[in-house]
């Protein structure tokens, strides 16, 4: 790759990461078609983007949590390991909590629909992905100034949804785990910080998948998508600190709903 080319890629996947750890969403969903417009191909593309993303949501879940954006704390939880017996395992803070439940989803989620996807029309897939993600949209910003309680049950039914629609179509993540929490009852800096880490985490599965089936990664876009990510996680970590939760709220809510908007629009007239 050309020295120019290479820097066009990090500073596009900085953009892109950027906006991602800023509200949540939009990383895979704008790099994705920009790097296939340039002339990469999908299969370089794809591996390159999910590694991207897992630098990405390292150091930006690292640095939410420096910055207190997220409270991280993987330490056992006493009192479920009595309640369990012994048996499994549960961390101790509410943020680490969310990120383990979303992050063990994630895999289960995206390995189901690797068995699935083949079966479903790609456009029933769309429709369906858009009108959530436009749903959730909505419904955040008709409820932006309510507060409600964490639903762990509503969680999982995100984290598991959520990570289907990654696996069987390479979007659909974002959006709706960050507005998923809010609608949920969380917090929204919270949110934000529990999906980048989150999102992290499962591109790792998804990554190694990539590089045990197809030895052949193009290591070097990888690397630039990787430099322009770590780069930016820091920035945008301080972005969500500094916002104001309403303003940071009706700005995801906003975004959420364009999102699912322009699928559909994607989907049906383009």
């Amino acid at each position: 790759m050309e020295t120019i080319l290479f820097v066009v890629v990090a500073i596009t996947a900085l953009l892109c990461e950027y906006i991602d750890a800023s509200i949540g969403m939009g990383y895979g969903t704008t790099l994705t078609p920009l790097l296939l417009i340039i002339g990469f191909l999908p299969l370089q593309v794809v591996p390159a983007v999910l590694f991207g993303q897992l630098v990405g949501g390292l150091i930006g879940g690292l640095f939410h949590y420096k910055l207190g954006n997220i409270d991280l704390d993987f330490r056992q939880d006493e009192a479920i390991k009595k309640r369990l017996h012994g048996l499994g395992y549960m961390p101790k803070s509410r943020d680490s909590k969310v990120v383990f439940i979303l992050a063990v989803c994630g895999i289960v989620g995206a390995l189901i629909a690797v068995f699935f996807a083949i079966n479903i029309s790609t456009i029933a897939l769309k429709t369906y992905i858009g009108v959530m993600v436009l749903g959730i949209g909505i419904t955040i910003l008709i409820r932006k100034g309510r507060e409600s309680k964490l639903s762990w049950g509503g969680l999982t039914a995100i984290g598991l949804l959520s990570s289907f629609n990654k696996g069987a179509s390479g979007g659909g993540y974002g959006p709706l785990v960050t507005g998923g929490q809010i609608i949920s009852g969380r917090e929204v800096k919270s949110s934000v910080g529990s999906t980048t880490l989150a999102e992290g985490l499962v591109c790792i599965v998804a990554f190694v998948g990539y590089v045990l089936i197809n030895a052949d990664i193009y290591w070097t876009l990888a690397a630039a998508t990787g430099i322009g990510s770590v780069i930016a996680a820091p920035f945008a970590a301080h972005t969500v600190r500094r916002l104001n939760t309403v303003k940071l709220k009706f700005v995801i809510g906003i975004t959420t709903s364009m999102l699912g908007a322009i699928i559909l629009a994607k989907t049906f007239i383009f």
